[in-house]
């Protein structure tokens, strides 16, 4: 049974609750506030440059796509940051539209952040715009168009605009020999009505509650056709497929951090590297309290891990996504060892299911919050155009007068309880903020800190933040699709 068709038959069924799991994570500093005063114009050149333009990227010899790139190349440079040390980057866009590049993870002035519901000014379509800021906080961030799609996937995310950014902390215990960073990308995107597999983090049952929710809120299930699914012909680390590029080349004894972003626009990720096992130290770029070896690393739409891979054995392998179909179309990176020949390898790793709470503070309390904001999801079939409609609370999001949906008071913790009544699993964004995960299934946690968290089907999550961004703060689904339809909000702290 199809999540489609399990939501026709929903009211009529009687399925056990389950739980999932949650997350944890360590007593971090909550408190982040700056000035949305904008900085002093900074004269000469910046200390980065960003052009926005079309070109062509060769995924593989004879495989090449036609897509849009921070200077010609997908990632997008490396940007390396001092924390607390103000930057400058010139950005300038060389397409037909305006342009937002958003500064995913970091803490900024909602007029630097890169949202137009943000009210941040655009890179203007054959313009220039000089954004300087002051990177916080330490650890994995990124950069990546923030702009509609609909359904021109040749725009947002769908495209080849993201990079990496790592911002330096001001103390580092470098407890590794070297860093790798890796960007995962799907490439040259088309629409379909098959459904997406939704094993990712599967929840062993489902909130009965929010089945009846999803029924009600969607009485055409099942009586249209399903809402279009994004599917994908081309797969690639760092902008080549598996097999073509330079290889991970290690050493027997080596400590290699990799640095993971997922830059998907719509897809989940999972990857395993044969024989070897990953020791997350940081998620979203946060240090975890608790880090932690797992055999597979597991990362939602914008989601980034942090892990040290002891290299103890030798071979040459592929490090890649446990689904078949995807690693054998480009989603991969060969690891080398030296010394090593032949063809590399893979092998599936051990069954294993992603938890929040493998890396969370088992000791810590959170804070009771100050105010409780509940927010229902719910999708209407093939609503807008063959595209499900996403809503909170009973109301789509309208992106073309982008009104501010709650108002903040300064300084607040607010608890965030996401109750997803829809069959999707949801990359759930907030801008400008880090938040805790505090309540995951049923399930307590505390001490994980992050900027996207995963909420099942039929699942419900809470995370809480600490409203210290004065002005506008956007959230949303950061599959491209969801959020081009309906699944937003605005936030306004005052």
């Amino acid at each position: 049974m199809d999540r489609r068709d399990f939501l026709k038959t929903a009211s009529l069924s009687a399925l056990a609750a389950g739980m999932l799991p949650a997350a944890g994570a360590a007593a971090a500093d909550m408190t982040h506030a700056v000035s949305s005063a904008p900085p002093a114009p900074l004269a000469g050149k910046a200390e980065h440059t960003l052009r926005i333009a079309t070109g062509v990227l060769e995924l593989a010899p004879e495989r090449f796509v036609s897509t849009t790139m921070y200077n010609g190349d997908f990632p997008g440079p490396l940007l390396r940051f001092k924390q607390g040390q103000q930057t400058s980057v010139d950005v300038f866009n060389d397409t037909a539209y305006d342009e937002q590049v958003h500064w995913h993870g970091q803490y900024l002035p909602d007029n630097v952040d890169g949202a137009d519901e943000e009210h941040t000014p655009p890179v203007p379509a054959h313009g220039h715009r000089r954004i300087v800021f002051t990177p916080n906080p330490a650890g994995l961030r990124f950069y990546h168009t923030h702009v509609r799609a609909g359904a021109d996937l040749s725009l947002g995310l769908y495209n080849g605009l993201a990079g990496p950014v790592y911002i330096d902390p001001k103390h580092d215990p470098g407890a590794y020999d070297r860093e790798v960073f890796l960007t995962l990308k799907e490439f040259m995107p088309y629409l379909t009505r098959v459904d997406m597999d939704m094993a990712f983090m599967e929840p062993s049952g489902m909130e009965m509650d929010l089945v009846t929710i999803a029924a009600n809120a969607d009485p055409n299930a099942g009586k249209v056709p399903p809402g279009y699914e994004l599917a994908y012909e081309a797969f690639a680390i760092n902008g080549k497929s598996l097999g073509h590029g330079e290889p991970i080349r290690v050493k027997r004894g080596e400590r290699v951090m990799l640095h993971v972003v997922n830059a998907s626009a719509t897809e989940n990720r999972s990857l395993a590297l044969p024989g070897h096992t990953f020791k997350v130290v940081a998620l979203d770029g946060n240090p975890v309290p608790h880090p932690a070896e797992v055999p597979v690393l597991w990362l939602g739409t914008a989601e980034r891990v942090s892990a040290i891979v002891e290299m103890n054995h030798p071979g040459v392998w592929v490090l890649g996504d446990t689904n078949d179909s995807d690693r054998e179309a480009g989603m991969g990176i060969v690891v080398e060892y030296a010394g090593a020949t032949g063809k590399p390898q893979w092998q599936a790793p051990p069954k294993f299911k992603w938890d929040y709470r493998l890396f969370a503070n088992p000791k810590r309390k959170p804070p009771t919050p100050d105010e409780v904001i509940d927010m229902v999801i719910t999708a209407r079939q093939s609503g807008d155009q063959g595209f499900d409609v996403y809503a909170i609370n009973g109301v789509a999001y309208d992106w073309k007068t982008m009104p501010v949906t709650r108002r903040l008071k300064l300084g607040r913790r607010y608890r965030l309880r996401f109750r997803n009544a829809s069959g999707d699993i949801h990359p759930l964004h907030l801008h400008r903020h880090g938040f805790e995960l505090t309540r995951l299934h049923g399930q307590p946690t505390a001490g994980v800190m992050k900027d996207v968290v995963l909420v099942p089907p039929f699942q419900t999550a809470e995370v809480d933040f600490t409203a210290d961004m004065p002005g506008l703060t956007l959230f949303h689904c950061h599959m491209q699709q969801h959020m081009d339809y309906g699944f937003m909000a605005l936030f306004e702290t005052v």
